[in-house]
């Protein structure tokens, strides 16, 4: 079994981050991520809001530089899914399914999945008009028209900031109230730029090369049509990757991991970053933040151990 000073769990900008100050501290690090280095904001077609890049960066790119700056200070990333943590003494013991690892400290940064629908064209356009992130993508959509789908308070909040820039915004929900706080409601009807499309669920994405319209159904009638958009951006939910942890961790709302302003949780050694954790913006620039923050926080916790 390796032995590590830290393990960070999860390869995009939150654990990327942890990873190049842990290295940079001098402390053997490993990072084990199950799918892509960059995490979710691989699949953004394109950031303009991370500091840095006056031009803006594809997401698959970001990622990437972030891998080769944490690699060259030493960082070792191993693919592997992490299937359970255990506590052995002060040591954190981390099965995986390709190896078994031990830790000094833990840094757990494995983001949080959207929720998706589960339709025809929601993979393959996935960053060709389809997004996950409003505030992300939303000025993209200057003069244009897409269309949100959700009706709590992350998808207000979406047609509320897309009508800054969008022409018109359809609000797709698939009952006939929304879940969403009441300020958020009112702004909503208020704006005459949102179409809110009571009880109705999307049945497929239609586009080739990008997003060019939805095919829908009326819930209630049963009624199928067709709507012609430039974009759609998906607000149904996120579940944070944290199944594997409720019986170590006290997981908060929607099984989050709750931290304070260090990134400790409730056990000592191990600390939580990014958008797996309570309170998340769910920014990339928030959560390199918090992996700077946590792998600063993890080496006083060992200088001081």
């Amino acid at each position: 079994m390796s032995d590590y000073q830290v393990i960070i769990i999860g390869g995009g900008p939150a654990g990327l981050t942890a990873g190049i100050y842990a290295t940079r501290a001098g402390l053997s690090t490993l990072l084990l991520e199950k799918m892509v280095p960059g995490g979710q904001i691989t699949s953004s077609e394109w950031v303009e809001n991370y500091p840095g890049f006056p031009e803006g960066i594809s997401g698959f790119d970001l990622g990437q530089v972030m891998e080769t700056q944490a690699v060259k200070h030493g960082l070792k990333i191993e693919m592997a899914e992490v299937n359970s943590i255990e506590l052995s003494g002060s040591k954190k013991l981390v099965k995986t399914t390709r190896d078994e690892y031990s830790a000094d400290t833990l840094i757990i940064a494995g983001g949080a999945e959207h929720a998706k629908l589960g339709i025809p064209g929601e993979e393959e356009l996935l960053g060709k008009g389809l997004s996950y992130c409003a505030t992300c993508d939303g000025p993209f959509f200057r003069e244009r028209v897409p269309a949100v789908v959700g009706g709590g308070d992350v998808a207000i909040a979406d047609a509320l900031f897309l009508s800054r820039f969008s022409s018109k915004v359809f609000l797709i929900h698939r009952r006939d109230q929304l879940r969403a706080t009441k300020i958020l409601q009112d702004r909503a009807f208020a704006n005459e730029k949102i179409d809110l499309v009571w009880d109705t669920v999307v049945d497929a994405i239609d586009g080739n090369e990008s997003v060019n319209g939805l095919q829908l159904q009326n819930v209630k009638t049963g009624e199928k049509s067709s709507l012609k958009v430039d974009g759609v951006f998906m607000a149904v939910g996120n579940k944070p990757n944290t199944e594997y942890l409720a019986h170590i961790l006290k997981l908060g709302a929607g099984g989050t991991i709750p931290v304070n302003a260090q990134m400790e949780t409730e056990i000592p050694g191990i600390f939580a970053a990014g958008d797996i954790r309570e309170g998340s913006i769910r920014q990339v620039v928030a959560a390199a933040g918090d992996g700077a923050i946590a792998a600063v926080s993890a080496e006083k916790y060992l200088t001081q151990s």
